[in-house]
């Protein structure tokens, strides 16, 4: 029997050439990472959508330890890298981030996200994550590059280990930014920064980046 083998690269000129002159890439390739060959045979997800098995698609060798294993490593290792986005490969078995295809009784659903996906984003919740595919949305786009600019200035403040002061000062530059996503939560980080000196600072910190990233992934004109 011949095995059907997965053939071609994925190289997407727009993210390379256009995005490349602004962001600096760590390249990740979970297949390879985790030991399999390249050309290698084309993969699937399987049964349930919620803890979906990774397996060839013809052969029915079942990946997911594997791929398992390599994800609990390189999310660790990616943690030294101080990343500030991830683009995801579309529909992929490993990398897709959204709607990627979950086969059960042979019946293939929607309804899936890749394993090292699933895994980034549990190890990373705050992290602007992608897909390569949606980027052809301006909105979404324009989306995504703003978060991951605003989460570098974030991260570049916390460098500093910055007191109440600084973050009021971090606050106000950013407030018709937040206000464009959502006013609501403007207002929530505006009381939080007021009692900022009722917190203990890590706490503070903590809960201004989770409110402040929560607004910014909401698209401007859905507010």
């Amino acid at each position: 029997m011949t095995t059907p083998i997965k053939l071609g690269h994925k190289l997407d000129r727009y993210i390379t050439d256009t995005l490349g002159r602004c962001f600096s890439f760590v390249p990740v390739c979970p297949e390879v990472g985790c030991g399999m060959p390249i050309p290698r045979e084309a993969m699937r997800l399987e049964g349930d959508p919620t803890n979906p098995r990774l397996v060839t698609s013809v052969t029915h060798i079942d990946k997911t330890g594997q791929m398992l294993t390599y994800c609990r490593t390189m999310v660790r290792e990616l943690e030294a890298e101080d990343l500030c986005g991830f683009i995801f490969k579309k529909g992929s078995p490993s990398s897709g981030l959204y709607r990627v295809k979950v086969y059960t009784n042979g019946m293939p659903a929607r309804s899936g996200s890749g394993l090292f996906a699933a895994a980034v984003v549990r190890h990373f919740p705050l992290l602007p994550v992608e897909e390569e595919g949606r980027l052809n949305d301006p909105d979404i786009r324009e989306n995504f590059i703003e978060r991951v600019f605003s989460y570098r200035r974030w991260k570049d403040l916390l460098l500093d280990t910055p007191d109440v002061s600084q973050l009021v000062t971090f606050h106000a530059r950013h407030k018709l930014q937040v206000m464009a996503h959502s006013p609501s939560i403007y207002r929530e980080l505006g009381t939080l920064v007021a009692h900022g000196k009722e917190m203990k600072r890590p706490e503070l910190l903590q809960r201004y980046e989770a409110l402040f990233m929560k607004a910014l992934a909401l698209l401007r004109n859905h507010v």
